[in-house]
């Protein structure tokens, strides 16, 4: 193991943006590389994570977790090599991931409970903050809990070549379904079908009649929606509803240069009422305890080639801002990650 340095990179918030942020928003800074203490790790970044969740976490406005403070360093997810122990759970070498504890820079001590250990001869290292991390738990239960898919259900994806829309892609056919997925490129629109879409609509393209061309993909209409846009897609396929339709709204990406206000659109009661459906928020969290066997799923699929996942990672903890605007413009295909380490598993023909 190299000696360590003394200091090390760190993203801290500026200040709260008032509507899509910019990277002025953040402020790259210098602090010393902390110590862990007594049953604590310290953690070398190998990958770091951007998310649409964290739009809400830079906003004063009140939101379901503890935001960032202009201040703070930026938090985040991250996959690691363990440095430093002062557990036995845990030795030197060791490949970690966490789901939020990480934050942005490139070390951080952890507490055993807040980390899992990677296996990474079953698969990269990016699959562990992506379908085997919450991007998958969150499909997994939006589509077999939240919405209970059947046999049969034509499911409509929003956002379907980002990290959660791609696995609920797969999931959706390997529950028998018809998976339709919503996109912002024929590029984005090529790679969902290469994943197993059985239709894909390009938003942008069809945005003289966005619900014309969600009504020629759906001729029977939508029995499944995973919302993970809001705004005018999902205006969309609320008018074209199946009888009764269950929509879960797992996120809301295109409001992001409008946080905190509010969402004027278009009413859909009456087409509510008549196809009798379910519109349901969904939040991740609640499904805690049972992640575990959300993973074990999500892995044997990965085992048997049903499942994969496509990633764009950037190069840098530089970038990290950069990327997560990336997200937010919808221009990522895939899991949007930055590399700021090396990664060991690549040197060791893991990969």
């Amino acid at each position: 193991m190299s000696t360590l340095p003394t200091t090390h990179k760190q993203w801290r918030l500026a200040s709260y943006p008032e509507s899509l942020p910019t990277e002025d928003n953040w402020a790259l800074s210098e602090g010393a590389v902390p110590a862990p203490g007594a049953n604590q790790i310290l953690v070398r970044a190998v990958y770091l994570d951007v998310a649409p969740y964290m739009r809400g976490r830079i906003s004063p406005q009140k939101n379901y977790a503890a935001g960032v403070k202009p201040g703070d360093v930026m938090l985040g997810g991250g996959i690691g090599e363990v440095v430093q122990s002062n557990t036995k759970h845990y030795q030197p070498g060791d490949i970690v991931v966490t789901d939020f504890g990480f934050g942005w820079q490139e070390y951080a001590v952890l507490q055993p409970s807040g980390v899992r250990k990677v296996d990474p001869a079953l698969a990269p290292l990016p699959y562990w903050m992506e379908a085997f991390g919450l991007n998958g738990v969150t499909a997994y239960f939006a589509l077999l809990d939240a919405a209970a898919i059947k046999p049969g259900d034509t499911v409509v994806i929003s956002a379907a070549a980002g990290s959660v829309g791609q696995i609920a892609g797969q999931i959706a056919k390997l529950g028998g379904c018809r998976a339709v997925g919503i996109t912002s490129s024929p590029g984005k629109a090529a790679g969902c079908r290469e994943l197993g879409y059985d239709d894909v609509v390009d938003y942008r393209a069809e945005q003289d009649d966005l619900p014309g061309a969600i009504r020629k993909a759906c001729p029977n209409g939508v029995d499944v929606y995973i919302d993970n846009t809001a705004g005018v897609i999902s205006d969309a396929v609320m008018q074209n509803l199946a009888p009764h339709a269950r929509i879960v709204l797992v996120g809301s990406i295109s409001l992001a240069g409008r946080f905190g206000q509010p969402d004027i659109g278009p009413r859909f009661h009456r087409q509510t009422l008549i196809a009798r459906a379910t519109i349901r928020g969904f939040l991740v969290s609640d499904y805690l305890p049972r992640y575990q066997e959300a993973r074990d799923r999500l892995v044997s699929w990965y085992r048997s080639g049903a499942l994969k996942s496509k990633f764009d990672i950037a190069q840098g903890i530089e970038n990290l801002p950069r990327a997560f605007l990336r997200l937010l413009n919808s221009e990522n295909v895939g899991k949007q990650l930055v590399q700021v380490g090396d990664d060991p598993t690549a040197a060791s023909g893991l990969h």
